[in-house]
């Protein structure tokens, strides 16, 4: 599976330049994280070694990454849930603190309601309390904390192409 990099969403610093090939190449990945560098060479009329090296310049970069993505329930997670918080003053010390957080495995600001939307996934319930309120609400700057416990998982892909 491929997906954008938290850096390269993330909207600072100079955005690598991506031309048509590269984000075919990006969308046989998105399809196949498996798929072989021959076949995605025959698809968008590369040789192997080239798209070896492609995909490699994309990973340096930033612009992607390949993993399992896997359903958290199902390997021994049993708590997932986005906390929506509300920050004093500059957000970046906040956002940054979370992103230390093994438990969290998305953070992004937002505007609304919220200044930080926090993916969290946690072995249960205990786990999820201790760290919303022992170390997601002590964080300086930690106006408030709104938790959405996720009660089932009904899709969750990361298809959306490229532009």
């Amino acid at each position: 599976m491929a997906s954008r990099s938290a850096d390269s969403r993330s909207g600072s610093g100079s955005s690598p330049t991506i031309d048509t090939v590269s984000l075919a190449i990006i969308e046989q990945l998105q399809e196949d994280g498996r798929r072989p560098y021959a076949a995605i060479g025959k698809a968008v009329g590369l040789s192997e070694a080239a798209v070896r090296q492609r995909v490699q310049k994309l990973l340096d970069q930033g612009v992607m990454q390949i993993v399992a993505v896997t359903d958290p329930l199902t390997v021994g997670f049993r708590r997932q849930a986005m906390v929506g918080i509300q920050v004093e003053g500059d957000l970046d010390p906040v956002a940054e603190a979370l992103t230390g957080m093994d438990e969290c495995e998305y953070v992004v600001m937002t505007a609304g309601s919220f200044d930080l939307m926090v993916e969290v996934v946690c072995e249960d319930d205990d786990h999820l309390l201790e760290v919303i309120n022992k170390r997601i609400r002590a964080l300086p700057g930690v106006r408030s904390t709104e938790s959405f416990v996720y009660l089932k998982l009904k899709k969750q892909t990361y298809m959306w192409g490229t532009r």
